[in-house]
């Protein structure tokens, strides 16, 4: 990065903040903090909801989950339109009736405190862990890449979305993610132009994409009916489905996004431009990665993507062993080119020989890049996170023009920004009214509640770093936060279902039904390997079964409360 590229990244990140805080100025109420005013109309809930969720690990790990398994990942996304329909008819109108702070409010006045706070806890967990996550998550890689030192990376960004956090509530929240998602979209569409002007002009656009198909990178839909394989047409549609429901209508982190304003039109609009957007964007990040890596077939990638563990393991006396990998990954790539020529121009009886002799020479390569890993370890290097989260941002480093690449930086900071702030908002709001306000000052001053909420989501914030300076993530980085949310999400979403179409059943029934659903979802993670999405809907499954037989064996002489 050049100076041009810094005035640009420092410009876009502070601009932004600075703005909302200007614009959120002056005393709030406690609604006013937790949830805006009706100055936040449907586009900005809208942008807000898709800035919460797509993150930066979204950005910086999906092109690279694209470029090493192909676009397969879109299928856990299928479910997600469904999902979103189902919350904006369910979910909104209820939570927009009782004009709740947090969506486990409506478990207390369905059900009883206890029922309330375990819903809130484990969303204090789950939520908590993964903010940690969001933000150690581009700090490992900017850092290594960048030679930025990673805790004072982790502290200046973690410490920034604290400050107008605190400050200015779910409102500068609002709007801070509504510019952010547009510099995202706007910054991501460019990477895109550029990676297409960038391929090799030996083939057409047309027959890149063609032999991308061939090589296994474009097959977007799998009908596999395999437990154990992680991106199929049926976990997408069953476990994203419960797992975006469960996201949507019962994370505080997305609620309180779709009830700032407090309408329910403009809720339920900014909920539907997600059902509508969120999967061709999805779509076009992953075919971004399929074209970096079909670059990467004419421009020799390095053997290691993450270059500063590469080169510390060549420092600690590796150099030799590494050397002659990387002599052999380059006759693997120049014969791997001439393959790909090869299969272009093949003849109609030719091709299934020629393609056979490319998967050959790719398969090759993998083989000398997990050696190099091996390398690696040995040396007491071993990355902290997955090597293709390294392939996109050296894409940028590398290929981007200057400006391009303070923008491109400045899109994953926002993205950290943008879904750290929402965590914060929400893990701030959730204590201060599931837990502070109930049990400790009931009966205190809307003033001190405000106080109270700006000084838990700090805390939240300290935590958040906390977690980032001692993480160690050992999968690729977006896998680590929806195996984190699918461990506990299943369980809160049966609380919400069970109040929702249950009418029979009790706090106390459903309480340990969501107990004994989580104690489950733990013990099958731990014993077994099956697709983390269907612990969405195993979870949610054991509290609708569950909670009934507990209630006619056990709970059959309490009395269940009327709906709400």
């Amino acid at each position: 990065m050049n100076r041009l590229d810094y005035v640009v990244l420092i410009a876009t990140i502070l601009a932004i903040p600075i703005y909302g805080l200007w614009r959120t100025r002056g005393s709030a109420s406690l609604r006013l903090y937790l949830k805006g005013d009706a100055s936040i109309g449907w586009a900005t809930i809208g942008l807000s909801v898709l800035a919460t969720q797509a993150g930066p690990i979204t950005f910086l790990s999906i092109p690279g989950q694209a470029y090493e398994s192909g676009i397969g990942f879109i299928q856990n996304y299928f479910g997600q339109p469904l999902a979103l329909i189902v919350v904006c008819a369910i979910f909104v109108p209820i939570y927009q009736r009782l004009k709740v702070y947090t969506a486990y409010q409506y478990l207390g006045q369905r059900f009883d405190r206890k029922t309330q706070l375990l819903g809130a806890f484990l969303f204090l967990v789950q939520r908590g862990l993964a903010a940690g996550i969001t933000i150690y998550a581009p700090a490992i890689v900017l850092s290594a890449l960048l030679g930025w030192r990673l805790n004072l990376t982790i502290w200046l960004a973690g410490g920034l979305v604290m400050i107008y956090t605190v400050a200015g509530g779910t409102k500068v929240v609002s709007i801070t993610q509504r510019y952010q998602m547009i510099v995202i979209l706007v910054g991501m569409a460019i990477a895109f132009a550029v990676a297409v002007y960038r391929l090799s002009p030996d083939l057409s656009f047309e027959s890149t994409l063609s032999v991308a198909g061939k090589m296994g990178k474009l097959e977007a839909v799998s009908f596999s009916v395999d437990p154990h394989k992680r991106y199929t047409f049926w976990s997408g549609v069953i476990g994203g489905f419960f797992l975006a429901l469960s996201y949507f209508g019962a994370d505080q982190s997305q609620v309180q996004r779709y009830l700032a304003g407090g309408s329910l039109k403009e809720s339920r609009l900014g909920l539907l431009f997600n059902a509508a957007v969120k999967v061709p964007m999805q779509f076009f990040i992953l075919l971004l990665g399929a074209i970096v890596f079909m670059f990467y077939q004419f421009e020799k990638p390095p053997v290691y993507f993450n270059q500063p563990a590469y080169q510390r393991a060549a420092e600690n006396g590796y150099a030799t062993q590494l050397a002659a990998l990387q002599t052999q990954f380059d006759d693997v790539f120049a014969q791997k080119r001439a393959a790909i020529r090869a299969v272009s121009s093949a003849l109609p009886d030719q091709r299934d020989m020629a393609m056979a002799r490319l998967h050959e020479l790719e398969a090759q390569a993998r083989d000398l890049r997990d050696q190099t890993k091996t390398v690696l370890v040995q040396a007491g290097v071993d990355p902290k996170s997955k090597e293709s989260d390294y392939v996109f941002i050296t894409f940028i480093l590398q290929q981007m023009p200057h400006g391009i690449v303070g923008l491109l930086i400045a899109v994953i900071l926002c993205a950290t920004m943008s879904a750290t702030a929402a965590a914060l908002n929400a893990l701030g709001t959730t204590t201060a009214v599931d837990f502070y306000r109930p049990l400790i000052r009931p009966n205190a001053s809307d003033h001190h509640y405000v106080i109270a909420a700006k000084a838990l989501t700090a805390a939240w914030g300290f935590v958040a770093i906390a977690v980032a300076s001692f993480a160690s993530l050992v999968e690729n980085l977006i896998e680590a936060g929806n195996i984190l949310g699918s461990v506990f999400y299943g369980s809160i979403l049966g609380l919400f279902l069970a109040a929702f179409f249950i009418r029979g059943v009790t706090g106390s029934a459903v309480f340990f039904a969501a107990i004994i659903a989580q104690a489950l979802v733990f013990i099958l993670f731990g014993m077994t390997n099956i697709g983390y999405l269907w612990y969405n809907f195993i979870g949610c499954a054991a509290v609708l079964i569950v909670a009934p037989v507990l209630q006619q064996t056990i709970f059959r002489s309490t009395k269940a409360p009327a709906g709400v």
